[in-house]
């Protein structure tokens, strides 16, 4: 298979690039990270217009028809602008969901909204180690006519924003069901968090008796465990891409500030631990961007779900590595100054640690490989 980008696909990714170093500028990012809503709404409408937003859904939907290739090219340009977009949380995730589940009327409206930007989706993904959610379905009486849904998802990205809600829960005998859920619902609370990462917003999600329709029941039974399995796979390559793409800007702020910066009548970039340091960051990130690409790659061709959990995996686990690495290095070759509000690389390793969580930890990928690599062995014994 050849893994190599092809002329459409970068210019996709220069085209991206130089959007969004001009629409996501770090004076931008700093207003929108300090407003209410954590929104650059300029910023979003921008990026719907040039088809953004659809870039992985079908063309029957409004989108553009690509694949995660394309979806991972541009997740990490958005990473290395700190974009106060919600564009992981709804095209990634919630599309990306909409996108895998059986036809229904009601998933595919809201599919082709998103895929237009006309509206803003999130995902209440559960990503634990128990892999339940933490909400209880109830039957509506008579004759079944709806469902009464009871719960709590203690961190929804976006969802503050989201003009549709897809909350997972349970049937009291433990069926899985996802329900599509206007955020505007009686009975719905959505509440603000404040996190770590001013420049993704997380919010608190309460059901308290929510009533609702039997068509928002868009997914069901042990095909949806099996669909929300692989939108945490295929979320987990984008959200590795837009590490890879903080690691690269982390990067590119140290090059610049070491070859301005002087000591010793000498800029410190001529120093030699300072070279060292600086291309231990690029192998870091080129190996976590080889695997991302990869992974990528092998999940737009027909994977099983095994190979499509260790790809996602490794694009994860290096991806991961590389941003946290990378941003502390930043910092350190920064000198004082890193430490300090006025300079950028703070802001970007806030968003490694914070995404370092999201989707579940490395340690968590870890052993679900370690896992299956034991199954496999137990059955080839």
């Amino acid at each position: 298979m050849d893994l190599s980008l092809s002329d459409e696909q970068q210019q996709i990714a220069e085209s991206a690039s130089i959007f969004l170093t001009e629409a996501s500028a770090m004076p931008a990012v700093r207003a929108a990270s300090q407003s209410g809503s954590g929104l650059d709404s300029a910023l979003w409408r921008g990026m719907a217009e040039l088809g953004w937003c659809g870039v992985h859904l079908p063309e029957s939907a409004g989108g553009l028809g690509l694949g995660l290739v394309e979806l991972v090219l541009l997740q990490e340009q958005l990473g290395r602008r700190l974009a106060c977009v919600p564009f992981f949380d709804s095209v990634a995730l919630a599309a990306t969901a909409l996108r895998e589940l059986p036809d229904s009327a009601l998933a595919q409206q809201w599919l082709e909204r998103l895929a237009a930007g006309e509206a803003i989706g999130a995902l209440a993904l559960v990503a634990d180690k128990a892999g339940t959610p933490r909400a209880i379905a109830t039957p509506n009486t008579p004759a079944n006519d709806g469902w009464t849904l009871q719960g709590a998802w203690p961190q929804v990205g976006s969802a503050a924003l989201a003009d549709v809600l897809l909350l997972p829960a349970q049937t009291a005998s433990g069926e899985s069901l996802l329900f599509a859920v206007q955020a505007d619902a009686t009975g719905l609370q959505v509440g603000p968090l404040t996190t770590l990462d001013t420049t993704r917003r997380m919010a608190a999600v309460k059901a308290r008796g929510v009533t609702l329709p039997a068509s928002s029941c868009i997914g069901r039974g042990a095909p949806l465990d099996g669909v929300l399995a692989r939108v945490q796979q295929l979320a987990a390559i984008a959200l590795a891409a837009e590490q890879v793409g903080v690691a690269q800007q982390c990067l590119d702020m140290t090059l610049d500030y070491a070859a301005q910066r002087s000591q010793f009548d000498r800029t410190i970039a001529s120093f030699q631990a300072v070279k060292h340091r600086c291309a231990q960051m690029l192998v870091a990130v080129e190996s976590a961007r080889s695997a991302v690409y990869g992974a990528a790659c092998m999940a737009d061709t027909a994977l099983d779900a095994a190979t499509l959990l260790l790809q996602a995996a490794q694009a994860r686990v290096a991806a991961t590595e590389a941003a946290q690495f990378c941003a502390r290095e930043a910092i350190q070759l920064h000198g004082g100054v890193g430490f300090t509000w006025e300079f950028d690389p703070h802001l970007y390793l806030r968003r490694a640690q914070a995404s370092s969580q999201r989707l579940a930890p490395a340690s968590w990928w870890l052993e679900q490989v370690a896992a299956q690599l034991l199954d496999t062995l137990k059955e080839t014994a």
